[in-house]
């Protein structure tokens, strides 16, 4: 027989409350409790039972009929001898739950003029209620910091730190006197979610006064002590710490810093020319770095100052995920299982190493982008699993699963506010130009969600020049929105004909090698999904898939040979720099790397500046960046006689009919110097067609699969050279060798 002390909300506005318990598996035996007591809390029921374990509900017996609440509790010893309960859900806790003490808009009024600079208050509400959150640890100018953490069913939550001692009344030794108890304030939606604390002790710039974590009472399973209690990092931390046991958040002081590249813009979509690549892969066997900065923020920060970027001509780094994920880096550890959407990879290095990297990026004129993976967590370490319990198997934050394991509920708005206010904090404290969304389709990830986020960030004027890219495999077009400000989304159709045409067969049994459709993927795929250019990113490789060497020689006995695959490698990335939409290649195949997908070793050539791919891609790269005619933009350029078909499967004989061939010619301007031929044969013969070119004149050959010689000052081509086409118009009978293509410009008129 043991005493349990069981307190009743006053909320539940009962007048003659009783507690009416039962025993699981024996619903035939129930009993009813009358009031014993009242205090400030409501009323007070208390038991002496003989059994550790009961269930039990309230009702009320003041009217006519007896009036049930809706809810249903359960009761363990282990829970001790007193309890409280709520109005609004079924949790019972060992500890008094908090009072409201008011809105969190009324603290935020305080909060906002202590802000430094480059610092994000989380501030998103996609109710359209205005509540301004301020989650996470912000540090204030007065010194103080504010911790805000987001828990609807929690009784109270404590901050705990390495500059309290870590106390709380759940430490073996307790004392008080160094507990921060935070305050409970209406937030989301009006209910009271939103826990907050102000203090002096963190100081972000001492590792023994910067370290921290919320200990929740109450709404969260029950530890290894059968208690509600748990300990737990914080969703909106900036850094964990570098014991990887505990992975203690770090308070950070992002104002630190000292940005260098005013005067920097982030580019429009079709100026985008985009190097994907792996913040440790791309530096981690270079033999010339300091071993200390390979593999880092550091290491990728060099490269670019070495104006590796700016030499090969692209112009904005898509760089795969830099969250903090548990898995060890290695050449296939991709960083697609997330930890966190707002920490730092601290094997990386340093926040402020991440702005020196953007900084560095944005002086030599490049964008940065980063991988966001919203669709789940880890399954290892997974600090959001069970962070509100709510009955559910992984908690208030999931819903479902997807083929990588748990799904987060992209659907809830509360979630949907934590994971904008992540891009927004990149935005502000990072200065990111944008963001890719790993696997954002309507399977895994709810759309509404995603137009939501560019409404919050874009629309409402955040960042209206915010880059964003989906990878929504197959592509779906609700993602494009009005077109020009839609998501660029890696093109599926793009990609697959491309391999299926270059490995001369069927591409993972969907995707033949037939003309079918193949103006379709030149002209940013129209036809499938995209409203405008600006929807689609063209690439052959990709993290995900099988560079174009080693795809090819899957094939058959005929792509084995090293010539072979590298014709075809050639050929995979001119497709991709002329066909229209932004063009995307991965990190190696601007020298011809051969590797399976999920991988991310390099092996650099060792002398890069006579390597002969490598000065051919450089300087293919480097005519998209220069040419508008490579890189025609728009609704549909086509009637707006920006763009033209010459050659085609469609077409006559004599025009490529039912042939791999395909050509065009772009008018961008109406300025002739920028009239430009793209010409394409995808057959492994040669085929002889004849062209029409939209104005006669000296036609220049600026690049093939096997060289390109630009004009002055990038080269030292000319209407005098050996391959420049005079032309009154027609030009009959063009050869157009296997694998082959061509670009050529106008430029002067007849004699």
């Amino acid at each position: 027989m043991h005493h349990v002390k069981i307190h009743a909300p006053s909320s539940l506005n009962f007048q003659n409350p009783f507690l009416h318990l039962w025993y699981p598996g024996h619903n035939e035996s129930f009993q009813e409790y009358p009031v014993s007591s009242w205090d400030d809390y409501g009323p007070v029921f208390e038991l002496d039972i003989n059994r550790n374990y009961f269930c039990f509900k309230f009702g009320d017996r003041s009217g006519p009929e007896t009036k049930w609440e809706n809810l249903e509790r359960c009761y363990g010893q282990h829970l001790g001898v007193e309890v409280w309960t709520v109005a609004v859900h079924n949790e019972v806790y060992p500890e008094r739950p908090a009072a409201v003490v008011g809105a969190i808009n009324d603290l935020c009024a305080e909060i906002v003029p202590l802000l430094r600079e480059n610092q994000y208050l989380p501030d998103t509400d996609v109710s359209g209620q205005g509540v301004v959150s301020m989650l996470g640890a912000t540090y204030l100018k007065d010194g103080t910091t504010l911790f805000g953490f987001f828990h609807p069913r929690a009784a109270q939550v404590y901050v705990v730190g390495n500059f309290n001692d870590w106390q709380s009344p759940y430490h073996r030794r307790p004392d008080p006197s160094k507990f921060l108890p935070m305050k409970l304030y209406r937030g989301i939606h009006g209910l009271p979610n939103i826990w907050a604390l102000r203090t002096a002790l963190p100081d972000p710039a001492d590792p023994k006064k910067n370290n921290y974590q919320f200990l929740i009472v109450g709404g969260v399973p029950l530890n290894d002590m059968q208690q509600p209690v748990k300990l737990a990092q914080d969703p909106y931390a900036r850094r964990y710490g570098p014991d990887y046991n505990r992975n203690n958040c770090v308070v950070i002081d992002p104002s630190a810093y000292r940005w260098q590249d005013e005067g920097w813009r982030t580019p429009p979509v079709d100026r985008l020319i985009l190097y994907e690549l792996n913040v440790y892969g791309f530096t981690d066997q270079a033999p010339d770095l300091p071993a200390a900065i390979t593999g880092t923020f550091r290491g990728l920060t060099q490269r670019i100052k070495e104006g590796y970027f700016n030499n090969l001509g692209v112009t904005a780094l898509a760089l795969m995920p830099t969250s903090e994920a548990p898995t060890a880096l290695s050449d296939n550890r991709l960083g697609y299982d997330p930890s966190g959407f707002m920490t730092i990879e601290r094997d990386f290095g340093t926040c402020d190493d991440f702005r020196a990297l953007v900084d560095t990026a944005h002086q030599h004129g490049l964008a940065v982008i980063v991988d966001q993976v919203f669709n789940h967590t880890s399954n290892y370490f997974n600090p959001l699993w069970q962070l509100i319990h709510d009955g559910t198997e992984g908690g208030f934050y999931f819903s479902g699963t997807t083929p990588w394991g748990n799904r987060v509920a992209t659907e809830k708005e509360e979630v949907q506010n934590m994971l904008i206010d992540a891009c927004k904090l990149f935005i502000k404290e990072y200065r990111i130009d944008g963001f890719r969304f790993d696997a954002t389709h309507s399977s895994w990830l709810d759309h509404t969600f995603l137009r939501r986020l560019a409404h919050e960030i874009k629309d409402k004027g955040f960042k209206p020049d915010c880059i964003l890219i989906a990878e929504n495999l197959p592509n779906e077009p609700d993602l494009n929105l009005q077109g020009y400000n839609g998501y660029a989304q890696w093109c599926d159709a793009f990609h697959d004909k491309i391999k299926a045409l270059l490995r001369e067969g069927i591409f993972r049994d969907w995707t033949d090698n037939s003309p079918t459709h193949l103006g379709s993927i030149f002209y940013f795929s129209k036809d499938f999904f995209a409203a405008h250019t600006n929807n689609v990113v063209n690439y052959c490789e990709s993290h995900d898939e099988n560079s174009v060497p080693y795809e090819v020689a899957t094939s058959g006995d005929g792509l084995i040979w090293a010539p072979a695959k590298e014709r075809k490698a050639r050929l995979g990335l001119f497709a991709t720099m002329v066909a229209l939409g932004q063009p995307m290649i991965y990190m190696g195949q601007e020298f011809g790397v051969e590797r399976p997908r999920n991988r991310i070793d390099l092996d650099w050539p060792v002398f890069l500046r006579k390597h002969h791919y490598y000065q051919w891609a450089a300087a293919l790269i480097r005519l998209r960046r220069r040419y508008p005619g490579l890189r025609v933009y728009g609704y549909d350029p086509a009637p707006e006689g920006k763009f033209a078909w010459l050659l085609g499967p469609w077409l006559s004989a004599k025009h490529g009919g039912e042939k791999k061939v395909i050509g065009w010619t772009t008018n961008p301007n109406g300025n002739p110097w920028e009239r430009m031929v793209v010409l394409l044969n995808f057959e492994p013969y040669e085929v002889m067609v004849d062209l029409e070119f939209p104005l006669p004149g000296y036609w220049v050959k600026l690049a093939d699969i096997d060289g390109v010689n630009d004009l002055p000052p990038e080269g030292e081509n000319s209407t005098g050279h050996p391959t420049a086409i005079k032309t009154n118009g027609h030009f009959g009978g063009f050869l157009l060798p296997s694998s082959s293509g061509f670009i050529y410009k106008w430029e002067a008129a007849l004699d």
